[in-house]
């Protein structure tokens, strides 16, 4: 079984495959350090281009609590994506959540461009154009014009005079922090964590000591094939190529 290691133990497993100088903390020698990058890079890399279990989570969308965008959340910026979103609909708290739609960009704009009262005009915060807020009943969809700021459809204004952050919750991919500290164990699952090392140490060989070992390239390459299977732990159907 894959047993999770911190940041430091990854960077002395690779060091001592390079035969380089053993190091007791991060900070020892320089290529320490460099190791060190290389594994934070690998780490991002592995984490923006997968769909990786742990990291979907509850997110909390931050509202622009503004009048003149009234129903305009902002995306936190460790956000990969939002998968589902749901707003409190209830006048007393007590929590009535219902889910807000998403809805492409020009079905926004033909929904409420059909609006023809019971609604103010809110100036879109990408290009400035009017959009045709509802202002009678909670919101039922939304979209992103620029994939930073987050747009509801309505908003009840004889309940609040902005949508609120702590009516929404929402479920999405985020990218965790990665914290160059001795201590700090990558957020990652431990099946994952052969592949973080292999990849590393294939690029730590190839640019510090001139090429690739073989045998650590094919590990790598190992690793990648198996690892989109193995990351779940609910059971999923096999995706092992043949």
């Amino acid at each position: 079984m894959a047993i999770k290691k911190t940041l430091l133990e990854i960077v002395q497993s690779i060091l001592s495959d390079m035969d380089s100088e053993d190091v007791n903390t991060l900070s020892d020698t320089l290529e320490a350090q460099q190791v060190t990058k290389v594994v934070e890079d690998t780490f991002y890399n592995i984490v923006s281009t997968r769909d990786i279990p742990e990291h979907h989570s509850l997110i909390k969308l931050t509202a622009l609590s503004d009048n003149n965008y009234p129903t305009h959340f902002i995306f936190p910026e460790n956000v990969k994506a939002i998968t589902d979103v749901w707003y409190d609909k209830s006048d007393l708290g007590t929590l009535e959540y219902s889910e807000v739609h998403w809805v492409a960009p020009e079905t926004f704009l033909n929904r409420t461009d059909s609006r023809s009262s019971d609604y103010v005009s809110v100036a879109d915060k990408s290009a400035g154009t009017s959009l045709r807020i509802g202002t009678t009943q909670m919101p039922s969809f939304y979209t992103s014009f620029d994939d930073e700021y987050v747009v509801m459809d309505s908003y009840d204004s004889s309940v609040d005079s902005t949508l609120q952050s702590a009516k929404i919750r929402a479920m999405g991919n985020t990218i965790p922090v990665f914290s160059k500290t001795d201590t700090y164990v990558p957020d990652l699952d431990a099946t994952m964590f052969p592949y973080l090392i292999a990849e590393s140490k294939s690029v730590c060989f190839s640019l510090f000591k001139g090429g690739v070992d073989p045998k650590i390239d094919q590990a790598a390459r190992r690793q990648k094939s198996y690892v989109q299977n193995d990351m779940y732990r609910n059971k999923m159907e096999n995706k092992r190529p043949k």
